[in-house]
């Protein structure tokens, strides 16, 4: 469709959909938006998102746009299109696109945070929130782990079979652990991600905590490509998507806002 090319930026609880991506026999939040926008705008909306988070999975930033031959002005469509959405998702902000502008191709770089609820005993609020992991954490092994996954690397080792990719390189621009009480908080930003990349990531670090690898094991391993060498895939509910950055000025300011 021709017309006004909107960006909005989004917060959802991913607890009851099956990711971003649209299903045919499931609810996801792409459907779920679009559904909103459709109703709001009077005509057919498709949405484009900024990465295909999985079932489970949050976001506590994230980017679509649509286009839309609706006169509401920009700033109007957040609390607009809140009237039609469920309350696990919510548009924060909303700005004018450019022509060109795509969520996902015109993205250069993308952080996920990973939370850990470290007790001894759970915490119910927290059961589609953090995982859950009683044992104690070595966090000094872990962020020197976490450190050898930062550069371009072939990350074919830390992905699961899925989504098919022309390459399994990318490049990792930080990866760090930050302990808050009883939780700890791994955040990692890199160009891209493969298929399950950041919970196999986090999943690596928890074997290297528990003694099962060495941190110097992880150019090792993704040298060596094979997925059996890492950690496990950790579940989904403690990932969240939390940053996204654009060149462009307008939807990158819109991102980085507070």
């Amino acid at each position: 469709m021709s017309g006004r090319n909107i960006a909005l930026r989004l917060r959802y609880d991913g607890t009851a959909y099956h990711g971003w991506q649209v299903q045919k026999t499931v609810p996801s939040v792409c459907e779920t938006v679009e559904r909103a926008l459709t109703r709001l705008c009077g005509h057919e909306v498709k949405a484009v998102g900024c990465g295909r988070t999985d079932a489970g999975v949050h976001a506590l930033r994230y980017c679509a746009n649509f286009r839309t031959a609706s006169t509401i002005p920009a700033d109007r469509f957040p609390q607009a299109a809140n009237t039609y959405l469920p309350d696990d998702i919510c548009v924060t902000d909303a700005v004018e696109a450019p022509e060109g502008f795509n969520a996902i191709l015109s993205c250069v770089k993308k952080e996920y945070t990973y939370r850990i609820f470290n007790s001894r005993l759970r915490d119910p609020f927290l059961r589609h929130r953090a995982y859950f992991y009683p044992s104690p954490l070595r966090e000094d092994r872990m962020r020197r782990a976490a450190e050898m996954f930062v550069g371009t690397h072939d990350f074919a080792a830390v992905r699961s079979v899925g989504t098919e990719t022309k390459t399994t390189v990318r490049t990792v621009h930080w990866f760090t652990a930050e302990r808050r009480g009883e939780e700890l908080f791994l955040r990692v930003c890199a160009d891209g991600f493969l298929y399950n990349m950041v919970r196999a990531m986090v999943g690596t670090l928890l074997y290297v905590s528990e003694g099962k690898l060495e941190p110097e094991d992880i150019p090792v391993l993704l040298e060596r490509g094979d997925r059996g060498l890492a950690g496990p895939t950790v579940p989904p509910e403690g990932l969240y998507m939390s940053g996204v950055w654009y060149d462009d000025p307008a939807v990158g300011a819109m991102m980085e806002r507070p």
